[in-house]
């Protein structure tokens, strides 16, 4: 039970990976502080279902090693990052394309090797199955390295087929792959405060302006961001995409090992003892302290709202509410996984509701029991009726493969899934609304996990910088508290 006069230099509200990662840099600061979070545990929609030794994401949005935040926060120097298969796999007219495999980045004429690299593989290639063995360090944007364990391809014992995975089409000639191959060299080496300047418009008009064929566009760089901003007509802002893009090119796509979850477990895990408290539902907010349903009244300096967006609005009258996409995850079970090993499957069709799929045993073994494969299918915007029908069907295609006798373990759908990023989309929105108030998370930033992350770095900064003069109000012999400016 909580007292409910209960004292700390700063509330914040909301235990999401915002809320925690935010605290982390508060304590490390010496400031002291509480997050209270209303559901029974911390992670927000980065959660993850528990079902038969399975470990279902709810939403799974990607991760990228290029995310500088996921470096810089404290807290996360144990996370354990599973990456995909270099680049995606393009599904058009029934054949796997190998897409967006950068080798030799940093420079055109490296750009130019690995397309002609993937213009000349054999047609019916067989692709080497992934190793098993020992984590690997993959550097991270900031300095910092993290472990990329080598993942099993399939059911242990068992080899992998190869897909049929040919070159051109969808991404075009030769000379098409070669321009977008150049393309995606030079963004990985282009500034973020370049990137935020440039002109701003919806991301599909952006691509058509840009030169780019047509083919390589909706067969590629479409299905790519669609599935990278869970933004299926990219209505997105395009500096957003530009920003999602450059972490492609950048970096590797991956899951975290051991489900969403495993992000704010590990931020709450490392905070101080007592700093978390689930259960605690916050209904009203100033500047000098909370109130609670069940606690009472929590004193402090500042409050940090770090919710979702639409709670946030409820606490912070007058903040706006985005739209928001809905995302539905679909799991299945077999014993006889795809032969598509550890990628990311796109349809570049758009022949039915599964925007992107994998075979997600392969890329992070932990999420499945031995001998069984776990495939997660994401559907982006309203789902279907008989939405698992939908996606099986959908699947067999996709895959190759009768999805006839597939298990379901779960179909998650949030509606409110991911905040909407349309222009003109401020990236930086405040997050120091007056002294002693401040919010966060990606609804401050870009709707992604660097997006939250760097939202929470930001308002942290303001609240140290704010505080930091009058120090700790449980400082052994405390000085007369000043007002923060």
């Amino acid at each position: 039970m909580l007292e409910p006069a209960y004292q700390a230099d700063v509330v914040v509200v909301g235990a999401g990976i915002a809320g925690l990662s935010a605290a982390h840099r508060l304590t490390s600061a010496g400031i002291t502080t509480a997050v209270l979070e209303a559901a029974p545990y911390p992670g927000g929609r980065m959660s993850t279902e528990k079902v038969d030794g399975f470990r279902l994401d709810r939403i799974g949005q990607l991760l990228s090693t290029a995310y500088p935040e996921l470096a810089l926060t404290p807290g996360l120097d144990t996370l354990v990052l599973r990456p995909f298969a270099p680049g995606v796999l393009l599904h058009s007219d029934g054949r796997h394309h190998r897409a967006g495999a950068q080798a030799g980045a940093g420079s055109a004429r490296g750009a130019l090797h690995a397309v002609r690299a993937l213009a000349s593989a054999p047609r019916p290639g067989a692709l080497p199955r992934p190793r098993t063995g020992a984590a690997r360090a993959v550097p991270l944007s900031g300095g910092r390295s993290m472990a990329l364990p080598g993942g099993r391809a399939g059911a242990p014992g068992q080899a992998v087929p190869p897909p049929r995975v040919r070159p051109g089409a969808p991404l075009g000639t030769a000379v098409d792959q070669a321009r977008l191959s150049a393309a995606l060299t030079r963004i990985a080496a282009t500034s973020t405060e370049r990137l935020l300047r440039r002109p701003e418009s919806a991301a599909a008009e952006a691509l058509a302006a840009r030169g780019l064929p047509a083919r390589t566009i909706d067969g590629f760089l479409r299905p790519l961001l669609a599935a990278l901003l869970c933004d299926p007509d990219l209505t997105t802002s395009s500096r957003c995409a530009d920003l999602a893009l450059r972490a492609f090119a950048a970096g590797r796509l991956c899951v975290p090992e051991g489900g969403a979850e495993v992000l704010p477990e590990l931020l709450a895990r490392t905070l101080p003892p007592g700093t978390v408290h689930t259960g605690v539902r916050v209904t009203s907010v100033s500047t000098t302290s909370v109130t609670t349903a069940e606690h009472g009244e929590f004193r402090c300096r500042a409050v940090l709202v770090a919710t979702d967006a639409r709670t946030a609005a409820e606490l912070l009258p007058g903040l706006r509410v985005p739209d928001f996409h809905p995302v539905t995850v679909v799991h299945h079970t077999t014993d006889e996984p795809p032969a598509t090993g550890g990628s990311l499957l796109l349809d570049a069709d758009r022949g039915g509701p599964v925007a992107h799929t994998t075979v997600v045993s392969s890329v992070d073994p932990s999420r499945a029991p031995e001998g069984r494969a776990l495939i997660s299918s994401t559907v982006l915007g309203p789902p279907p009726d008989g939405v698992d029908t939908a996606v099986r069907m959908h699947l067999a295609r996709l895959y190759g493969t009768s999805t006839a006798r597939w298990e379901t373990l779960a179909v998650h759908h949030t509606a409110e899934a991911v905040p909407a990023m349309r222009p003109p989309h401020d990236l930086r929105r405040a997050v120091r609304l007056l002294a002693g108030l401040y919010v966060c998370g990606d609804h401050r930033d870009t709707s992604t996990v660097q997006g939250a992350l760097h939202s929470a770095h930001r308002a942290a900064a303001a609240i140290v910088a704010d505080l930091g003069a009058a120090g700790s109000m449980h400082r052994a012999d405390p000085e007369p508290a000043a007002e923060a400016a």
